[in-house]
């Protein structure tokens, strides 16, 4: 394996690496993501056995039907789990924010963001 220059592994870094922009505490995702899979599946879950619940007794063509019916017509719940963002779309923003909100030279910033912006070999806006 050859080695790498700094400069590569700048861009490689600003390509590669992640980071969490949902705007929740990142730590927390270890706990939320859990949570958010488990529920869907536990809606889908109490949605059909309350619907078998109504149809319990007697065999009943018409209940199944209606039974069946309710269970379909009802789309089941899903969640998907977003990756996080690049690093150097991060930095970017992060660049851009500080741009807008401070009173600090207008030139020097978009500088910043123009040396990001060749790190990434992005073309410019």
């Amino acid at each position: 394996m050859r080695r790498r220059s700094p400069q590569e592994k700048k861009r490689l870094s600003y390509a590669k690496d992640r980071r969490n922009d949902y705007g929740e505490n990142d730590k927390s995702s270890r706990k939320n993501i859990r949570l958010s899979k488990k529920r869907p599946h536990r809606a889908n879950r109490r949605l059909t056995s309350q619907v078998l619940k109504a149809a319990e007794g007697v065999v009943d063509v018409g209940i199944a039907a209606v039974g069946e019916e309710r269970l379909l017509r009802k789309r089941p719940k899903s969640w998907k789990k977003f990756p996080d963002a690049p690093l150097g779309k991060v930095v970017q923003l992060t660049l851009r924010r500080r741009m807008n909100l401070s009173g600090g030279s207008r030139k020097r910033d978009a500088a910043r963001i123009e040396r990001v912006r060749r790190r990434l070999r992005q073309p410019a806006d």
